[in-house]
């Protein structure tokens, strides 16, 4: 079987790499099904704290491979949202430790979506995002419809969705798209380097915060507050919140372990 996905671990970093490159890493059924098993692979791992998600080659992710959505004897449309992009979206919201995503080139349609439901979104000065859909006749999916409109405001992502736009990178960090830009040739170190960093931080902690952000999205202000503390509660029954303290009583730094 071809190596669509590359996973490696680096430190306590798991790096999910797309690696089609010859076809702007667009997705067929094999290579959502790596993808599916590395987050599978980094969210179980208890030494992996923090994932990273880039591509290689001049594109980040092109999103489908249309010859194979159009192919009579492949797995059709339903079961390629279904069973490829819907429970990989599920799985990097899920997982209890951060997502970084490294966006080396273009993200287009599922690739965009991908990138925007990640945690911490990082992107080469060079690279852009487009939802593409509605060029082709069909609606944005991949959790687009859902992360788009919170990020940026009902008003732009219905103009970004109908139009299929290219936002450029700096843009992008304009509008609240993404977190920052760099420049292409600093992206894989500075990237990487914010996954590190969060890597060494307390795991347990920033997924009762990365599951408090999920829960806000559909949550009334009451819901929320309940829910923050009940949230601040588990977070100071581990140990990096003991560690932390201490460190902090003891002017020292501190050491997390991720518990």
């Amino acid at each position: 079987m071809n190596k669509f996905i590359k996973y490696l671990v680096e430190g306590n970093v798991g790096k999910i790499i797309f690696n089609r490159p010859d076809k702007f890493n667009c997705f067929v059924h094999a290579m959502a099904l790596q993808m599916i098993e590395a987050l599978d692979k980094a969210s179980a791992d208890k030494n992996v704290r923090a994932i990273y998600i880039t591509g290689e080659g001049k594109a980040f992710h092109a999103g489908q491979d249309l010859s194979e959505a159009i192919d009579s004897s492949g797995p059709g449309i339903q079961k390629i949202v279904e069973e490829h992009y819907n429970p990989i979206i599920t799985k990097i919201r899920n997982a209890e430790k951060p997502v970084v995503c490294a966006v080396n080139g273009a993200a287009a349609g599922a690739g965009a979506n991908i990138a925007l439901a990640c945690d911490v979104v990082i992107a080469a000065s060079s690279a852009f995002f487009t939802q593409a859909f509605s060029t082709i006749g069909l609606i944005p999916d991949s959790g687009g419809t859902y992360f788009l409109p919170r990020l940026v405001g009902f008003g732009k992502a219905s103009a970004l969705m109908m139009l299929s736009e290219k936002v450029s990178a700096a843009d992008a960090e304009k509008i609240g798209m993404i977190y920052k830009v760099v420049e292409d040739e600093k992206l894989q170190e500075e990237a990487f380097a914010i996954a590190k960093t969060l890597s060494q931080m307390p795991t347990k902690g920033i997924a009762l915060t990365k599951k408090l952000l999920n829960e806000s999205m559909s949550a009334t202000l009451e819901q929320q507050l309940e829910n923050e503390s009940k949230r601040q509660v588990e977070a100071t029954r581990t140990y990096d919140f003991i560690e932390g303290v201490k460190a902090f009583i003891e002017k020292r730094k501190p050491i997390f372990k991720g518990e």
